[in-house]
């Protein structure tokens, strides 16, 4: 499930760079999420820091857009195919995500 911004954003920007995706962008009013970009941080955290750092608690789980851990991790190494590290935490089975805590 992608994460999306309410209508509730403050335009604030603290969200933008935690995504490891560049998911996250300054659109006309509030900040957007693209959900094609983002993996929900699955293979890079084990919580959703986005929501951890939105003062006013608007990123939230988009129920548009509902999606494995499976789905996700293959999100996460198609759109960084460059990271061996990550690579090799997917292929031990041993990455961060949300359903795992």
């Amino acid at each position: 499930m992608a994460i999306e911004i309410t209508e509730d954003c403050i335009n604030c920007g603290a969200c933008e760079p935690e995504c490891p995706n560049e998911a996250i962008k300054e659109g006309n009013e509030i900040y957007e999420i693209d959900p094609n970009l983002c993996s929900e941080c699955v293979g890079f955290y084990d919580v959703i820091p986005c929501q951890g750092v939105c003062p006013v608690e608007c990123c939230v789980p988009d129920p548009n857009h509902t999606e494995s851990e499976e789905t996700l991790i293959n999100r996460t190494l198609k759109l960084h195919p460059d990271d061996e590290e990550l690579r090799r935490k997917v292929e031990a089975n041993d990455f961060p995500s949300r359903f795992r805590v």
